[in-house]
């Protein structure tokens, strides 16, 4: 069976299908350090831009892949959707599904998809394959359901020509595998001082941890902690200047600012310089649940957002993205490396990855997790009794 592997980006849809005897008899994908990084790996130049692609000059396939773009789709996005060009390039692969006919379509986005524009989105896909004579079964999955340290919900899409269903939805295998972080982090003897956080992001996470370990035990915290907003109140006396939403968490925070008061007055006035450096430095969200025992800051997996500083448990790491929210690996107080970026993306470790960090972060961030597509696919070709599984 051959494949077409669009919007491959590093080649997460390739690397899953190593696992089967498939050919893989084209590739796409803008992005030019992406296409360095995918012929590196499997020796296959990516074209340069899929609307170029002319469906009756390319070998025939059984199946598309796509990671379609979901920059307009995410919750991180403008949410433009239809006026946005990127949110159409779905349709260049239903164009090149018109000429091909191939058997099945792996696809993959955000879970945000199904919500956005009111639904109108996902209304629209469903209406596209439809007319093209495909059946759609969606399936939302997270490593982290999967013995993976990393929660990142996605959309699958598994669409099946009219012809081949066979009227029963597919069934995914139900995990039992229990998550062990220390198999997907580097050795800390091996592992370069670069990594290791300082500066103003370290002084600031330790100065968000002395008050911490001033809370009580079993205190709940407020989702997000707006202290700047709470100092600069005591000032302007005017609660009407903010946005609704942050009126709300103003409101939220007061319990705790007042039941702490004293000990807050002297924090912030301790620690202010650094604080008010950077906006988001005042903003805490924490996602922990209740202060514990000789609780810390440092316990848990930590991310520097636009959105402020977000601590999250330290059972798997937060979704890894492609802009700058590389995790932060609390206990070690470091930020987690391409290397163990990739092992959350169930890249194996012979992957070649690109020498700059930077664009290595942003690859593994917009790729598919490997073993979620294996999965996927294991479970179709079970399901319609393909031969060909390894």
């Amino acid at each position: 069976m051959n494949y077409i592997d669009l919007f491959c980006g590093i080649g997460g849809f390739h690397q899953a299908l190593k696992t089967f005897n498939l050919n893989c008899v084209l590739a796409s994908d803008i992005d030019k350090n992406c296409k360095i990084i995918y012929k590196l790996n499997y020796n296959i130049d990516p074209l340069n831009n899929i609307k170029t692609i002319d469906p009756d000059n390319i070998p025939d396939f059984d199946i598309i892949c796509a990671g379609f773009p979901c920059q307009t789709f995410s919750n991180a996005g403008k949410k433009k959707t239809f006026s946005d060009n990127r949110g159409l390039l779905f349709d260049e692969i239903i164009r090149i599904a018109k000429v091909k006919n191939p058997k099945f379509m792996f696809l993959e986005n955000v879970k945000h998809i199904l919500k956005v524009g009111d639904g109108e989105v996902i209304k629209y896909i469903k209406n596209k394959l439809e007319e093209n004579n495909y059946i759609l079964q969606l399936f939302n999955m997270s490593p982290h359901k999967y013995g993976i340290p990393q929660q990142r919900e996605r959309i699958y899409f598994v669409c099946v020509r009219k012809d081949i269903y066979n009227n029963e939805n597919i069934k995914l295998p139900i995990s039992d595998k229990k998550i062990i972080i220390n198999n997907f982090l580097d050795k800390k003897i091996n592992i370069d001082k670069k990594y290791y956080i300082n500066g103003d992001i370290l002084k600031v996470l330790e100065a968000w941890d002395e008050m911490i370990k001033i809370f009580d035990i079993g205190e709940k915290i407020s989702p997000t902690i707006l202290i700047h907003e709470f100092y600069i109140l005591d000032r302007k006396k005017n609660f009407d200047i903010y946005p609704k939403w942050k009126q709300d968490y103003i409101i939220a925070n007061k319990k705790i600012i007042n039941k702490y008061k004293d000990k807050w007055d002297i924090w912030y006035n301790k620690h202010k310089h650094i604080l008010q450096k950077r906006e988001i430095y005042g903003k805490l969200e924490w996602q922990t649940g209740i202060i514990k025992e000789n609780d810390s800051i440092f316990n848990y997996f930590i991310q520097i957002r636009q959105s402020g500083i977000r601590v999250k448990k330290s059972e798997y790491f937060p979704t890894l993205v492609a802009i700058s929210q590389i995790p932060i690996y609390g206990k070690e107080k470091r930020y987690i490396t391409p290397r163990e970026c990739a092992r959350l993306q169930s890249f194996p470790d012979d992957f070649i990855l690109s020498e700059n960090d930077k664009i290595s972060y942003k690859q593994l961030g917009n790729s598919v997790n490997v073993d979620n597509v294996k999965t996927i696919i294991n479970a179709t070709f079970n399901h319609y009794n393909i031969q060909n599984i390894i």
